[in-house]
């Protein structure tokens, strides 16, 4: 299960619910961030085609830092094309509204209904470094004492995120929300928030122990690897994604069908009955949904649609 952490962040929102934090007004368009270099970006990008109905695939990074400069070029062009965004999920542009819409989730699936403390759970040294890094976050170290590894796990994933300046007003959907809604596209979605928490919430015990476990005994190895992980999508790399994915989720082949299986699986459905309807779609999923022998466009050929990579502008970007 070596850095299951990284392929959770790749196959869920979620990291960008956990960092959302109250805010007086509806969030405006994030500050441009300080890079020490920025980067020209060409994620990966796959269409489907009918005689009136065009749904672009577009792999998403859920949390960016601002510094890659992807919605441009063949990607921009596609989504001017479309009259429709279609995400996972819909987040609220006013991260307390996200709050709010979070609360009750959180107390029905987050909060360890047994009563269980985390830390009873966990040993000294892994206590340790769960303190460590909520004292970063200026949390105190029994803040998380009530709640269930999994929802443990997904904060630290968005507080190591943080750290390296990467959040979800960068995040690819954010960005591209904000560009529907300028446009007055119609945006929709294949999942909800709930949807995606119940995934977590029904793993067992055990399965959540062990993922949490793994992240406090490697923080600084996940901290390497997340940036490596963005590097592979801003090149557009869909095998390297894949190679990463198998890597973050091997020995775990339950996880992955509910993480990436089951869910492409649905989502190919969802394509297959919205190409009865005429019109061009642009549909943005994480990065991982669109790779591997379980992906989004290996569903839709077993219902006999065709998907073809759409190439860069810049050959050998």
């Amino acid at each position: 299960m070596k850095k299951l952490l990284i392929g959770l962040l790749a196959a869920t929102t979620l990291a960008t619910v956990a960092q959302a934090q109250p805010a007086p007004a509806p969030a405006a368009a994030p500050a441009a961030p300080t890079c020490a270099q920025r980067h020209d970006g060409a994620p990966a990008m796959w269409v489907a085609r009918d005689d009136d109905t065009t749904v672009y695939l577009f792999g998403t990074f859920h949390l960016l830092d601002g510094c890659i400069d992807w919605f441009n070029d063949e990607v921009r062009e596609a989504f001017d094309r479309s009259n429709e965004l279609v995400m996972e999920i819909i987040l609220p542009d006013n991260p307390a509204e996200i709050q709010q819409a979070m609360m009750p989730l959180i107390t029905r699936y987050a909060v360890d209904q047994q009563g269980r403390k985390l830390s009873d759970r966990l040993t000294p040294e892994q206590n340790r470094a769960l303190g460590a890094a909520l004292a970063s976050a200026g949390a105190p170290a029994g803040a998380f004492d009530m709640f269930e590894p999994w929802f443990v796990n997904m904060t630290l994933a968005s507080l190591m995120a943080q750290r390296l300046g990467m959040t979800g007003e960068h995040g690819a959907e954010a960005v591209l929300k904000r560009a529907a809604a300028g446009r007055n596209m119609t945006i929709g979605a294949v999942e909800t928030i709930e949807g995606q928490i119940q995934m977590f919430d029904t793993m067992s015990d055990e399965a959540q122990l062990a993922m949490l476990r793994e992240t406090l005994d490697d923080m600084d190895e996940m901290q390497q690897v997340l940036p490596r992980m963005t590097a592979v999508w801003r090149t557009g790399d869909a095998e390297g994604i894949d190679r990463m994915m198998n890597e973050g989720l091997s020995g775990n082949a339950d996880l992955r069908r509910t993480l990436l299986g089951a869910r492409n699986e649905r989502w190919a459905e969802w394509i297959d009955q919205r190409m009865d309807r005429p019109g061009t779609v642009f549909m943005a999923v994480g990065a991982g949904h669109l790779s591997g022998s379980d992906s989004v466009q290996a569903f839709l050929a077993r219902r006999n649609i065709r998907t073809e990579r759409v190439p860069n502008q810049t050959p050998g970007r």
